[in-house]
C-alpha cells in the first residue's frame, strides 16, 4: 500500500484539494485498496476548520466528493507512517523538514516535480483563483499517480 500525505500551509486549501483529487483518480482506476490518501498542514492556525468553501465549490464543479475532513498540523511522526510527503511549494518543503527533523529517505518532494514541469502550486487563500489552483493540482495528481503505478 502507498500511503501519501499532502501538505500546505493550513491544509484547508490546496492540501484537502490534492487529498479528494487524488482520492478520486484512485478511485477512478480501481486502485483504492493500493493507496492510503491524507492531508495536513505545516502550522496549527486552521486547525479543526473544515475544508475552505472555495476548494469545496471548486471540487463539487468538477464532481468530486469533499468529505468531513479537519484541518490538523504534520507531526514529526507522519513521516515514519508515510512513503510520500507532498507539498505544494517551497515554504512548505522547507517547514516539512523542519517540523521531520530532515528528509533522509527522500520522501519529501514537490506535487508539480512530479509533471515534469515543477514550480509552486498558488494558495488560492491569496489569490481567490481556485481554478487555477485545481488545475496544476489534477496536473500534479494525475503524474503522481502515473509515478505511483510506475509507468
Amino acid at each position: 500500500m502507498t500511503k501519501i500525505l499532502f501538505v500546505c500551509l493550513g491544509n484547508i486549501c490546496r492540501s484537502t484539494m490534492a487529498e479528494y483529487v487524488m482520492k478520486h483518480l484512485v478511485k477512478q482506476a480501481g486502485l483504492e485498496r493500493e493507496f492510503f490518501i491524507d492531508s495536513a498542514g505545516t502550522s496549527n492556525e486552521e486547525e479543526g476548520n473544515g475544508v475552505h468553501y472555495g476548494t469545496r465549490r471548486r471540487l463539487q464543479q468538477a464532481g468530486i466528493p469533499c468529505g468531513g475532513h479537519r484541518a490538523r498540523q504534520m507531526t514529526a511522526a507522519d513521516y515514519g507512517r508515510f512513503d510520500l510527503l507532498i507539498g505544494m511549494e517551497e515554504s512548505n518543503l522547507r517547514a516539512m523538514r523542519r517540523i521531520a527533523g530532515g528528509d533522509p529517505e527522500g520522501k519529501i518532494r514537490k506535487l508539480l516535480d512530479f509533471s515534469g514541469r515543477g514550480g509552486d502550486i498558488a494558495d488560492p487563500w491569496y489569490t481567490g483563483n481556485f481554478d487555477a489552483t485545481f488545475d496544476d493540482v489534477m496536473e500534479g495528481c494525475q503524474a503522481l499517480l502515473t509515478y505511483c503505478k510506475g509507468e
